[in-house]
């Protein structure tokens, strides 16, 4: 039995009636199994996109507190209906918004970083006379009061520094895959479900394109070293963990391939190589939350050179906006929407130099053009033509004996 729970069910767990209805007896499981129980919960499946949309027909501005307040409205709705179901069935549950707990961010709207969480009052719900706490995922509120929402993912981040703060045996993340796969199953077919993964493999997972986790709940899972798993609310299974460490062996050196279609390639034409222009250009992204890597450049004459990088394809305006200061340094810019990021991930990236080479080899042979490589000592990242990207990954997953035997 696990004495302390956080479990959180994301938007197609909660989806309508009937699937609240579900989730009520999966929580009420576990307190008639004896745990203290607290629950997070995003939005009905497309409820925040809705809302998005709400938003940009009335206003271009974004990241305002204004926006906060629409978004933050559909984890409150979720929190409400599921304390009904639960006190329904006899289960005594109270819901609690971001501010209540209270869950205290930064002040930077729409993508908000948690900050502190003082879980006080949620205990004292717990020794009060039992109960189950339900928590509105994504928000939080700022040191100025206003309402702020944690961005994409924002829910899993919210379970597990909730977690964290109230010292939870374990966190449950519930949503409508039974695990982490060495592969987006749509795209390959044969991909494996994993029965553990590493907090520094599910990072590097996350950040280059698996859904299943977003990267802020992982690394906060990392830094407080919570016991994380990834279920299915449909099916019954054990899921993945994520831990600190797992056994290691020559046929697991590889985790997983993972695709990410969410990049674009700036390029920056005949730009001026002086002194420090890396960290320009890095310095002035980063001061406007803009993430950058895969910095390359191809040199044209001396001094001069094509300098490209790598952005969210949604941030390609801002990005370019935040470099205008430094406007005479290069030619002219352009941005590439057709590229997409292919990763190898895993222990024996750094290790077994034929993972490398196997990349260059198996591509090469089948003519898939590399625009630009990274990597870390669990990661390979590579750049390709869109076209060429779910092909890549069948390619690779293959050669690294990844697929399931059937």
């Amino acid at each position: 039995m696990v004495a302390r729970l956080v479990q959180k069910f994301g938007g197609t767990s909660v989806a309508d009636v009937a699937r609240l209805q579900a989730v009520a007896e999966k929580v009420a499981a576990e307190v008639q199994a004896g745990g203290q129980v607290a629950v997070v919960v995003s939005a009905m499946a497309g409820a925040t996109n809705q809302l998005v949309e709400y938003t940009r027909q009335i206003s271009n501005s974004s990241h305002t507190g204004h926006h906060d307040v629409v978004l933050s409205s559909g984890e409150q709705v979720t929190t409400g209906l599921l304390a009904l179901a639960l006190n329904a069935i006899g289960i005594k549950a109270e819901a609690f918004m971001g501010w209540q707990v209270p869950i205290i961010t930064d002040a930077h709207h729409t993508n908000a970083t948690i900050q502190e969480i003082k879980p006080e009052r949620l205990e004292e719900f717990w020794y009060s006379g039992g109960g189950v706490p339900i928590v509105a995922g994504f928000q939080g509120v700022s040191p100025q009061g206003r309402l702020t929402t944690l961005g994409r993912g924002g829910s899993d981040t919210t379970a597990v520094a909730l977690a964290a703060s109230l010292k939870a045996d374990r966190c449950d993340i519930y949503t409508d895959v039974d695990g982490v796969y060495t592969a987006d199953p749509r795209i390959v077919p044969q991909a494996r479900k994993l029965d553990m993964v590493t907090y520094d493999e599910m990072l590097e997972l996350s950040a280059c394109g698996a859904k299943v986790l977003h990267w802020r709940s992982v690394q906060t899972a990392k830094d407080h070293t919570v016991d994380l798993r990834v279920l299915s609310s449909f099916v019954v299974g054990d899921g993945t963990r994520v831990v600190a460490q797992r056994p290691f062996n020559e046929d697991t050196c590889v985790s997983g391939v993972v695709l990410s279609r969410d990049d674009a390639k700036v390029t920056l034409q005949c730009m001026q190589l002086q002194t420090g222009w890396e960290e320009l250009l890095t310095m002035a992204l980063t001061a406007q939350h803009i993430p950058c890597d895969m910095i390359s450049y191809h040199m044209v004459e001396p001094g001069i050179a094509h300098v490209s990088f790598i952005v969210p394809k949604g941030e390609v305006a801002r990005a370019l906006d935040c470099l205008n200061p430094y406007q005479a340094l290069w030619r002219e810019s352009k941005a590439d929407l057709n590229i997409a990021r292919v990763a190898v991930v895993g222990y024996g990236i750094a290790s077994h130099l034929g993972i490398a080479g196997a990349v260059f080899q198996v591509l090469g042979e089948k003519d898939i053009k590399i625009q630009a490589v990274t990597t870390t000592p669990i990661k390979l990242s590579i750049l390709v033509n869109e076209e060429d990207a779910e092909k890549a990954v069948r390619l690779l997953h293959t050669a690294y004996g990844l697929d399931r035997e059937y």
